[in-house]
């Protein structure tokens, strides 16, 4: 120990929310190439649907507003919540989400820091249960549309739900491949055929496994900049291999390839920025690692058995209720202590 004073860093929470969202830029530009720009109307909404909940909710709660609106972590919950929902969804479904994440996972606990629960995945389970067909209805990847929609056509369609002269729902749209593959493996279809239809790719999903690509960039730099450690996405990337290769191992037939639940969905996007959640996450080096591992099973049991196709979300959400008794049981011994 040295003796005082000490000197401190100059990291605010705001500079931190900010990197944040900076390493989200790859993955949302990757996003707008493959998918077309509709992300970037969903996130904009989203942004000011969280700015204005969060103002509103500070002055019923006689707080002040600028030094919490302007830390970013509303901001921050907006982005990942809209990157979650299909890029193509109706406006008040965002607002609705969003609010919910704000108002009542956020703000209603007590604001930043007292949230027990992921905001933004609450606001996305809520919408999947309420909305599922909505919640389904994602665009194809530009290359496999049979129609492609402007800026302005994208602009129609969220606020209106009004497409060009000519053009349906169905020439724009697809199932995910997570949803594809679901669906095939209970008709009792074989993964060699299963993998051979257009929207599956090289590794992956056909187009998602590049913007899987971006948020591992994106997650390396957060790494490098020391906002989050390995030990969440190395655990829950780790977990999610390890159960999904094992199965793979056994029954290739019927079971994808550990590259395939990776590269597919909501992988890469969960384990950088959403389940390295500060708040609603363990404090431990492992508490991290068994929480994070734990993820990584639970997502590949809910996309092989559940029912929905994707299991990120649930899976955090699960385990957020598991922090305090992980942080409980894994707290190292305090220095110059034996065991008990």
């Amino acid at each position: 120990m040295s003796a005082p004073p000490y000197i401190t860093g100059n990291t605010t929470v705001s500079a931190l929310m900010f990197k944040v969202l900076l390493a989200l830029v790859p993955g949302i530009v990757a996003y707008a190439w493959l998918f077309g720009s509709g992300i970037l109307i969903t996130l904009a909404l989203a942004s000011v649907t969280a700015l204005a909940s969060e103002a509103l909710m500070l002055r019923l709660r006689r707080r002040p507003i600028m030094p919490f609106l302007s830390d970013n972590s509303a901001l921050v919950t907006a982005w990942l919540l809209a990157l979650a929902l299909p890029p193509l969804a109706p406006w008040w479904l965002v607002v609705v989400g969003t609010m919910f994440a704000i108002v009542v996972a956020k703000q209603l606990y007590g604001g930043l820091g007292y949230n027990p629960f992921n905001p933004a995945m609450i606001g996305y389970a809520v919408l999947l249960i309420s909305f599922p067909v909505i919640m389904t209805q994602w665009p194809a990847p530009l290359e496999l549309a049979q129609a492609r929609l402007s800026f302005a056509d994208q602009l129609a369609y969220i606020f209106g739900r009004v497409l060009p002269a000519g053009v349906q729902l169905d020439a724009i749209s697809t199932a995910t491949p997570l949803d594809y593959l679901k669906t095939q493996l209970k008709l009792d279809h074989a993964m060699t055929d299963i993998v051979s239809a257009p929207v599956f790719g090289a590794f992956g999903a056909k187009g998602s496994e590049i913007v899987a690509g971006a948020y591992l960039l994106g997650g390396l730099y957060l790494i490098q900049q020391r906002i989050i450690t390995w030990h969440i996405p190395v655990a829950l990337l780790g977990g999610l291999a390890a159960i999904s290769g094992l199965f793979y191992v056994i029954d290739p037939q019927h079971h994808a390839s550990p590259m395939f639940h990776l590269l597919g969905g909501a992988a890469m996007l969960g384990a950088f920025f959403i389940a390295t959640d500060p708040v609603s996450g363990p404090t431990t080096p492992r508490g991290k690692l068994i929480f994070a591992a734990s993820i990584g099973v639970l997502t590949w049991v809910i996309r092989s058995y559940g029912g929905y196709p994707d299991g990120v979300a649930f899976a955090v959400l699960l385990m957020n209720l598991c922090v305090p008794l992980i942080d409980a049981y894994t707290q190292p011994r305090v220095f110059g202590h034996g065991k008990s």
